[in-house]
């Protein structure tokens, strides 16, 4: 497509259709893809089928082993590792399976594994880590050592919880981010920690330290993080769940998810040496707007007296011209437990609390102090409006007792920082639900569960679970996973300060009659493989589907040189429809397709105006 300005919210679909052939059915799968230019190409090459019920974690993260051209899945249904073989995948594909490692098989002595989280490839040796919590989530857990064929090799205890691994880019550490989340009843709150795993004598005579919080001068501390849970000290009120190491080995950052934080680790004298703030969200300022109910009849985004906590989980990092930047897909989440729980609606939190909600202008940019009682006559509280939105408890008390702003959960965005300060350069504001609403306006924030419109405008909006960086002729994108709305974002990133939108893809399927969710849904692990790696000559994306139980793969090509249009070369046949109210063609619309060369219009059912061109 020829570019037309963001500014006018112009989203042109192109749904490409192939068959995918599964153990059960030669079912026809649906790969859509939104853009405003040319770009990229973008096709599902293959799928891999857990044969999970559906939301039973049948595909969750994903790792690859360049060596071998081996896929890595962690199947939480099946408890069990999936080594998938992708050195045979042709176009439209099933990606076979080439072993499975089930816990049960494992010998763990006296350890019962619970779960397992994250698997992570060495970068140059032929093993990879599994992390696996214990049956009781508040006991210490384990990370296990396989080769890339599958063969168990030795286990190594870390800490409690443990939700991510990773290996330094040298390979001489193995890091871990044990989480270390309460029991239900808060009785047991273990501290949040990192295990450093020195493989550097190899997989089985590695050493572990664990390192905890506890020792952090808090003027380390940002005044900003959240520091909540009842009688909770801060090394135990910080969860980490995510981890990204410095090219040159020297740090990592972890992503504390429900603090609104990110810790800094020092990797050589092994402590924590800050931990950050994320900000707020300003969601008053024209262009951070959300829409924030799930009961209103249609797509209603707009500034709204909230404030936004980022709360990424998954983070990444990239380097522009020597200096480090994270990338956060904010998801954000609660603390939401049976001895303590932080969520309510908006509607109900006088009632819950016992504190009056008494809006200070002071907190928001986009309206006065006469905007904001104005804005509480005409109903704000209602469940059209902002009634239904799910906020925080913990956050916006005054010293009177009085909540004096509104703190909801996530950014519906994804947001770039610079590592020294933690200042953040870039944030896409509302353009995850502008662009999702024009592609998928029947399925609008949608669950990942079922296809209801809006059914999380009220909590997360889309949720943007998970990024991933990758480099195709000489460009940097971020492909930005979203866990509700399904699909995948795409952002030019070679300039931290000013990325931009490239195209949304998505393979999940809401064509059914029954409303019953096929294709691709709840993308919660991406692997980018660069082209020099793949089996097929050509980038590709991987993404582990947690609530379809699926992993897909997708080749990803820049056109910067090659024009073509949605995979297909401009020479070769291409279709594009539209319709529009009759009499009333926008001005855009026009725009749109006389970049394109389409020149007629014509009249269907006396109702809309039908445009359609083939360029041959």
């Amino acid at each position: 497509m020829k570019k037309t300005p963001l500014a006018l919210a112009t989203i042109v679909s192109l749904s490409l259709i192939s068959g995918y052939p599964s153990s059960s059915s030669a079912e026809k799968e649906q790969l859509t893809i939104y853009s405003d230019q040319e770009e990229m190409s973008i096709s599902l090459v293959g799928r891999y089928k857990s044969e999970a019920a559906l939301d039973e974690g049948g595909a969750e993260i994903v790792d690859y082993d360049k060596k071998h051209q081996r896929t890595f899945v962690v199947n939480g249904a099946d408890q069990s590792l999936d080594i998938l073989d992708l050195s045979s995948t042709t176009e439209n594909s099933e990606i076979p399976l080439y072993k499975k490692v089930f816990l049960k098989d494992i010998d763990l002595g006296s350890f019962v594994p619970g779960d397992l989280t994250s698997v992570a490839v060495h970068p140059t040796s032929e093993y990879v880590a599994v992390a696996i919590p214990a049956e009781e989530k508040t006991a210490k857990g384990m990370v296990a050592l396989f080769q890339t064929n599958g063969e168990f090799i030795k286990a190594y205890e870390v800490d409690s919880l443990p939700d991510m691994v990773t290996f330094s880019p040298n390979g001489k550490q193995l890091i871990v981010a044990n989480e270390g989340e309460p029991k239900d009843d808060y009785s047991v709150d273990p501290e949040g920690s990192v295990s450093i795993v020195d493989v550097s004598k190899g997989a089985e005579n590695a050493s572990v330290n664990t390192v905890g919080f506890s020792s952090l001068d808090e003027k380390k501390i940002d005044e900003n993080v959240r520091v909540f849970s009842p009688d909770a000290t801060p090394a135990q009120d910080f969860e980490p769940e995510y981890i990204q190491v410095t090219p040159d080995n020297q740090k990592a950052y972890i992503s504390l998810q429900e603090n609104n934080a990110i810790a800094e680790l020092d990797l050589e004298t092994q402590t924590f040496t800050s931990v950050n703030s994320l900000g707020f969200k300003d969601h008053s300022i024209e262009g951070n707007g959300l829409d924030a109910s799930n009961k209103s009849d249609e797509v209603d985004s707009k500034p709204l007296p909230v404030l936004g906590m980022y709360q990424p989980d998954g983070i990444v990092l990239y380097t522009v011209e020597g200096e480090n930047y994270i990338i956060t897909p904010n998801e954000g989440d609660s603390r939401d437990y049976t001895g303590y729980s932080e969520e309510t609606r908006v509607a109900d939190l006088e009632r819950d609390t016992g504190h009056s909600i008494k809006l200070d202008a002071d907190h928001y940019k986009g309206f006065t102090q006469k905007q904001l009682d104005q804005l509480l006559k005409d109903g704000l509280w209602n469940e059209e409006q902002l009634g239904r939105l799910k906020v925080t408890t913990a956050n916006g008390l005054n010293k009177n007792g009085e909540y004096e702003a509104l703190y909801s959960y996530g950014g519906r965005s994804f947001s770039v920082y610079e590592t020294e300060e933690f200042e953040q350069l870039y944030d896409s504001g509302d353009e995850f639900e502008r662009i999702t609403s024009q592609a998928l306006p029947s399925n609008f924030n949608s669950s990942n569960d079922n296809n209801v419109f809006k059914d999380r405008s009220d909590d997360k909006g889309p949720e943007p679970e998970t990024a991933e960086v990758g480099e195709i002729n000489g460009k940097q994108y971020a492909f930005i996973g979203l866990e509700r709305q399904g699909g995948i974002m795409v952002y030019d990133i070679d300039n931290p300060e000013k990325p931009q939108f490239v195209t949304y893809f998505t393979s999940r399927d809401f064509s059914s009659e029954d409303g019953s969710v096929k294709g691709d849904s709840a993308p919660e692990g991406l692997k980018f493989v660069a082209a020099e790696d793949s089996p097929r000559g050509k980038a590709m994306l991987l993404a582990a589907h947690e609530v379809s139980g699926t992993v897909a793969a997708y080749e990803v090509e820049n056109l910067s040189v090659e024009k073509k249009l949605a995979g297909t070369v401009r020479e070769e046949t291409a279709s594009v429809v539209t319709k529009v109210e009759k009499n009333n063609v926008p001005e855009w619309i026009k725009y749109v397709y006389e970049k394109l060369g389409i020149k007629q219009f014509n009249s269907y059912n006396g109702e809309s105006h039908e445009v359609e061109e083939t360029n041959k």
